[in-house]
């Protein structure tokens, strides 16, 4: 069987995730085969594995840091929140409903167990390591009965537990003892040290505070881990979103609104990237400004997010902007935005069965049961998004969506997708207005091609009388190193000798 370790919070974002990422870059440099593993997820940061397959984005760059392919069996279960406290269930990268909150943990997540116990079990036969993230806090008494993501795996998996604290937030002593002492005894045995995560400062003032919190929980400190900026790695949820304040504004400024249910968003993260590149994630209340692009990002409710651009007066922002000459991009659900209507027949998003677009795009979208998931590769042929003559074939991105889009009119392609699921195929993705300045996609990922997402910012930059780059960024070489330079700093705050003591490493 594989060693395990699990990392469980005191809370929600204290950085399990980017501490689960760290040890999987680590224990693969130390020539171990590590995996990822979160029983359950809830997030709307997803991606599709090359057999279509959904799964949480955390789990993903996991993997990546792994040096693994992912595939569903690192994240069985996610939970995509559709709003009115219900989710949209998905197991092993397939959707099996929308559930209410007491639907769901009142009886079908117990239903899953069955499957979370044969992704551990083919986990443990294929790996040397299994690094286990948890989910919020273990102490949430009201949900400890039909737990599946915390203590339960511990003890299924079975793994010894590290206790994370984030002390950026303050309270992270009192989260801590408060934390163990609402585990059951059993439970509390289980949890074999702490680590104090987010720390700003001299660490030597922080020592007192570690001693009186080895002696009164009797739990060793594994580590410090310092507060990490701009680690330029994946985020999984939205929470995020509050930390993604621009420092400055660059020579090009892209404003992605940020809706309700914004899902997906870790589209614009190459965006951001860029040299000279602000991405301003435009919150309820704030002005769009005069940005040199606008993106409609992708959504969980399309229907809702629309009404809440015509609510706060979104709305009549971008369309006094596009008629000005500013350029907007919508991909998936903000695509879907950008037409003339959405209908909605069976319900799938929300009650709303119609709702008006933007009408920038002659398009129609209507809503079916099935959900679209694919990794695609798609070219694109000169077509005419802020003026482009970019020809580029092999552009690789994915598909999740389930609404369908027809065309009103005649219309310019966005891409052309030549391959789904590894299948070939030849179908016209998006829009592209003939003007230039509006384009739709249902292809996520699409910034993440290099040499297209350059030719973007080099079409902005032109406009503005900028001088276009010439060096293009590689993107994947570039989280490569993100990862590695996250594994340095996390392994020389931690105790690695007693970390591996611990997980009964030699």
């Amino acid at each position: 069987m594989a060693k395990t370790i699990m990392l469980q919070g005191t809370g929600s974002h204290v950085g399990k995730s980017i501490l689960t990422t760290a040890l999987c870059r680590i224990f693969r440099q130390d020539a171990m085969r590590v995996v990822p593993f979160k029983a359950q997820n809830m997030a709307l940061n997803s991606y599709v594995t090359k057999t279509g397959g959904e799964m949480g984005r955390a789990q993903v760059v996991q993997a990546e840091a792994a040096g693994l392919e992912p595939v569903v069996e690192m994240n069985p279960v996610l939970l995509k929140p559709t709003g009115n406290a219900c989710s949209q269930v998905i197991v092993l990268g397939r959707p099996v409903g929308t559930m209410s909150a007491k639907e769901y943990h009142s009886g079908y997540s117990t239903q899953a167990l069955q499957v979370i116990k044969e992704c551990l079990r083919k986990l443990h036969a294929e790996y040397d390591v299994i690094v286990i993230e948890g989910a919020g806090s273990p102490a949430e008494v009201n949900l400890k009965a039909n737990d599946i993501v915390n203590m339960r795996i511990a003890k299924l998996a079975p793994a010894p537990v590290l206790l994370v604290a984030d002390i950026d937030r303050g309270g992270a002593l009192a989260s801590v003892v408060g934390t163990l002492e609402l585990l059951e005894p059993d439970e509390r045995d289980l949890v074999k040290g702490i680590i104090i995560n987010k720390f700003r400062g001299d660490i030597s003032l922080l020592q007192p505070a570690l001693d009186f919190l080895e002696q009164k929980t009797g739990k060793p400190v594994v580590g410090v881990v310092p507060y990490l900026e701009h680690l330029g790695i994946d985020d999984e949820d939205s929470v995020s979103l509050d930390d993604k304040r621009p420092d400055g504004r660059g020579e090009v400024e892209i404003a992605v609104l940020r809706l309700p249910k914004i899902s997906n968003f870790t589209d614009f993260d190459a965006l951001a990237s860029e040299a000279g590149v602000t991405v301003r994630y435009v919150r309820q209340g704030e002005p769009l400004g005069k940005p040199d692009l606008i993106v409609l990002p992708g959504s969980k409710n399309t229907t809702e997010d629309l009404l809440y651009l015509r609510r706060s007066g979104y709305d009549r922002e971008i369309l006094r902007l596009v008629d000005a000459g500013t350029p907007i991009v919508g991909i998936c659900g903000g695509y879907q935005m950008l037409g003339r209507e959405i209908r909605d027949p069976y319900r799938t998003e929300s009650d709303n069965e119609r709702v008006d677009g933007l009408r920038l795009l002659d398009t129609v979208t209507t809503f079916a049961p099935e959900k679209i998931t694919h990794q695609v590769t798609a070219r694109c042929i000169s077509h005419g998004f802020l003026g482009l003559g970019h020809d580029e074939t092999d552009l690789q991105g994915y598909e999740i969506h389930m609404g369908r889009t027809e065309f009103t009119g005649p219309v310019q392609p966005a891409f052309i997708i030549t391959s789904r699921s590894g299948k070939p195929c030849y179908h016209a993705d998006g829009v592209v207005r003939s003007d230039g300045l509006v384009m739709g996609t249902y292809i996520h990922g699409i910034f993440d091609n290099d040499k297209y997402r350059r030719a973007v910012v080099n079409a902005l930059r032109v406009r503005k009388g900028l001088a276009p780059l010439a060096t293009v960024t590689d993107i994947q070489a570039k989280k490569q190193a993100n990862y590695d330079r996250l594994a340095e700093v996390v392994r020389n705050s931690l105790n690695m000798e007693l970390l591996y003591h611990i997980m009964g490493v030699r």
